[in-house]
């Protein structure tokens, strides 16, 4: 704990530090404060009145990542998972477009055109999905809780969600830019934080429950913690051996350095993929309410406990786990600055077979990766199968531990560059934060 205390004393003395961190936690506030401002012509308090014991499967699971303004039908109602949504796309299109291809290797330039055409396509899904939102309020709301036309209503819903998007999206990037963090995942994983203590006391009190039992949970819910932190720093190192060279009178090279491939390249990023892929067909299906056949699917889909919705998203895992690391790291890239700085790996000839080396190595490494992520990814179902509490059971690995799990290692890695930079001890003096080494 000491150590710890010295470290936040160490955070603090930084000016930049001090100013990212009090930047992010300033936006975060205005985000939670948002998510309580309802659309216009909704009555709250007959809404949630209307809703009852509605709120679960799939759009509980959505109104968990949003913070609870889906459900209170706030302006930040579909938070930021259009954003998520479009840049899936925008990267589908970079595998598969020339012109996106294009982009890619522009640089700068590039990134930031894909940055334009990625707002472009948020707004454009947004509106799409604001629609079946506003549709789906009004079938399932109860009396009295829409109280202006539906005409009038749809509108002004689909302009207040698709500027509350935007709204959030430019606070991702604020934050991402001037804070501290990945600001798109901070604020995925506020809206989760909000209701861990409401799950963590309904779990407690409810109606035979038994201190040897939450026990049990507790220790399981530490264990799968422990499991994911282990997997997301797992490396895979290579050995690189650098060539003496005479650099003016000095020699150079003549060391052995390693190459670090993590188990998961990817990070927190497909499952935040994959649970936004998972929402697409309950959307559909909000706007065919009436519709047998999108009844069906957004039934198959949308129990987040069912046997279908728990085998689709552990596919998607895999795929994207995969796909998003293929995107990440760069094999080719890779070997050529080897090349260019004299190292070799020992038995591999630099160049084409060094790229094949480390491609085979990251096949191999990811596949176990991308497998754990997707169990884990589906614990939840388990646990509602043992007796959890739906709202306790989603915190048993799935999406909310993973992002919880990924956001705070890939924030406290800013914090511990920040402080090593600057010559002070980090949070982890074992060196098992990512990219600290002894």
């Amino acid at each position: 704990m000491a150590s710890v205390a010295e470290s936040l004393r160490n955070v603090w003395k930084i000016h930049e530090l001090r100013e990212r961190i009090l930047f992010t936690l300033g936006l975060l506030v205005i985000y939670r404060l948002g998510s309580y401002v309802t659309l216009p012509g909704v009555d709250a308090v007959a809404l949630e009145a209307g809703l009852g014991d509605t709120q679960g499967g799939l759009f509980g699971l959505f109104n968990l990542f949003v913070g609870g303004a889906f459900f209170r039908a706030g302006v930040f109602a579909l938070g930021i998972m259009p954003y998520i949504t479009a840049s899936i796309i925008i990267q589908l299109l970079g595998a598969v477009v020339p012109y996106f291809q294009k982009l890619q290797r522009e640089g700068e330039d590039g990134r930031r055109k894909i940055t334009q055409l990625t707002r472009y396509g948020t707004v454009g899904i947004t509106a799409l999905q604001a629609i079946g939102y506003a549709i789906n309020l009004n079938a399932t709301s109860g009396p009295g809780a829409i109280v202006i036309g539906p005409t009038l209503f749809i509108v002004s819903t689909v302009i207040c969600l698709t500027a509350g998007t935007v709204f959030v999206m430019w606070l991702g990037e604020r934050i991402t830019e001037k804070g501290i963090g990945n600001g798109i995942s901070l604020i995925i994983m506020i809206g989760i934080i909000a209701f861990l203590p409401a799950s963590l006391f309904n779990e407690v009190s409810r109606e035979g429950s038994n201190v040897f039992l939450f026990l049990i949970e507790i220790a399981a819910l530490f264990a799968v913690t422990m499991g994911v932190v282990y997997v997301t720093q797992g490396t895979r190192r290579i050995p690189v051996q650098y060539a003496k060279r005479i650099v003016g009178r000095k020699q150079m090279g003549g060391s052995t350095q390693y190459l670090p491939l993590r188990v998961n390249a990817a990070g927190v990023m497909p499952i935040i993929f994959a649970q936004s892929i998972m929402f697409i067909p309950s959307t559909l299906a909000s706007f065919f309410p009436e519709s047998p056949f999108w009844a069906a699917i957004g039934n198959a889909t949308g129990n987040i406990f069912g046997f279908w919705y728990s085998l689709l998203f552990f596919v998607i895992c895999v795929f994207f786990t995969y796909f998003y690391t293929a995107i990440a790291v760069n094999p080719q890239e890779m070997a050529d600055t080897m090349k260019r700085q004299g190292g070799f790996i020992p038995g591999v000839r630099p160049g084409r077979q060094t790229s094949e080396f480390i491609d085979t190595i990251l096949t191999r490494i990811t596949l176990p990766g991308a497998i754990f992520i997707g169990l884990v990814a589906i614990l939840p179902a388990f646990a509602a199968y043992f007796g959890v509490l739906p709202g306790f059971a989603q915190f048993f690995g799935g999406t909310s531990l993973l992002i919880l799990v990924g956001v705070t290692l890939d924030t406290l890695q800013q914090v511990e560059s920040h402080l090593l930079m600057r010559h002070y001890d980090g949070f982890m003096k074992t060196g098992r934060v990512r990219g600290r080494r002894r």
